[in-house]
């Protein structure tokens, strides 16, 4: 388990509260806008950035404690650090590269080079100098030096980034395979929900140098109060569902959750695999009687629990499930023209469904039945602390 409660003022006015704790074992995304204070949580916790005030605990183990006058050393935590550029050595290759970090390390091994190699298919790669690798190459590196140190956690700075999307398409089944292969627990930065949705179990949301929510993905996502976290466009329902059927002819897949089934574009995956379906709440919409002769697959009845009037022409209403809460964006002339009210009767209308099958392994990328358009909000600019790679992959303290 992983247990951060810390504070910290900046003389540029930045300031970062964050209190949350994480799990012992697969990803945590700390997601959020840029310069939300993401990187400066990571930085907390393997020790570049010293905090004000709190505590950190990883394994039990207390890496900070301002009350108790503790700041364990950089090199005595034993975390691994990935940055969103490879910060390779170009005077070495690819395995000097990897096995500088593994002579860093200390502790005793508990993956080996050749699983590290395999793992991240890189055995081809190893006579070869950094500058002739593509960037999702590099980072496979990166990755896997990291590992060699042995690290206890491992810290992931948006190892994405810099990479195109076919870049990242290539690299995405390395790290589920990371993730599902060594239960090695990982704190992973993102302001990418598509990332944050196929890698991450749990999530802690950042804005404004706050963690305003931490728990579950598919609890967190679908809180339409972390709207300035996810955009207005974006807030949805996230559902933990089985594969329970496929049907060839016409490329579709029916998935099962708790209060229904969806059809959705086939599945890569058997039946009975887990799958993890997104409901956008912009792609949904509300009928008030039994939806007939339409082309719409996916309905779904409930009841109308809660309305929430926002600035602009928008409306979030959300739709009560048996167990499940669907959100659905409308505008606010639609509400009053269905006379909608919380105890409402109405048949949610889903649009389109994003799935992406969650397999113990590589997994093929999510599909996604296609949608309307929506402009997401945009993002400020990236405002990271710079930092420099010394050896084991981790940053070293930041000066003043």
């Amino acid at each position: 388990m992983i247990e951060i409660d810390v504070s910290l003022a900046r003389s540029t006015g930045f300031t970062l509260e964050a209190n949350f704790t994480a799990p012992g074992e697969g990803v945590t995304a700390l997601f959020g806008r840029s310069g939300s204070g993401k990187t400066t949580i990571i930085q907390v916790v393997a020790g570049s950035v010293k905090p004000d005030r709190g505590h950190v605990r990883v394994d039990g183990e207390t890496f900070f404690d301002s009350s108790r006058g503790i700041d364990l050393p950089i090199e005595k935590r034993h975390v691994g650090y990935v940055f969103q550029d490879a910060r390779l050595f170009p005077h070495m290759s690819v395995e000097g590269n990897l096995r500088y970090g593994e002579r860093r390390s200390r502790r005793e091994r508990t993956i080996s080079f050749d699983a590290v190699v395999a793992m991240l298919g890189i055995a081809h790669l190893l006579a070869r100098r950094p500058h002739t690798l593509s960037g999702g190459e590099k980072q496979r590196v990166a990755i896997g030096r990291a590992l060699l140190s042995q690290p206890r956690l491992l810290l992931m700075d948006e190892p994405l980034a810099s990479l195109d999307e076919m870049r990242k398409g290539e690299i995405l089944p390395y790290l589920e395979r990371l993730r599902d292969e060594l239960k090695l627990p990982i704190l992973y930065v993102s302001h990418s929900i598509e990332e944050v949705l196929r890698l991450s179990s749990a999530v802690a949301a950042v804005t404004d140098g706050k963690v305003i929510a931490c728990g579950p993905l598919s609890d967190v996502l679908s809180r339409p109060e972390l709207l300035p976290v996810i955009g207005r466009f974006d807030v949805g329902t996230i559902l933990e569902c089985t594969v329970t059927a496929h049907d060839e002819r016409f490329g579709l897949s029916t998935v099962t959750f708790a209060d229904g089934e969806l059809r959705v574009p086939l599945v890569g995956r058997p039946v009975g695999a887990p799958a993890r379906a997104r409901i956008r709440s912009r792609d949904v919409s509300l009928s008030l009687s039994r939806p007939i002769d339409v082309s719409v697959t996916n309905r779904l009845a409930g009841t109308i629990s809660k309305i929430t009037r926002a600035e602009g022409p928008f409306a979030d209403v959300e739709v009560a499930l048996a167990h499940t809460i669907i959100y659905s964006l409308v505008t606010q002339e639609s509400v009053e023209r269905l006379a909608l009210e919380p105890g409402t009767p109405v048949w949610a209308m889903i649009k389109a469904v994003t799935v992406d099958s969650r397999p113990a392994g590589f997994s093929s990328p999510g599909a996604e039945i296609v949608s309307p358009p929506a402009a997401p909000a945009s993002q400020p600019s990236r405002t990271a602390l710079p930092l420099r790679l010394i050896p084991g992959g981790t940053p070293p303290r930041e000066t003043p």
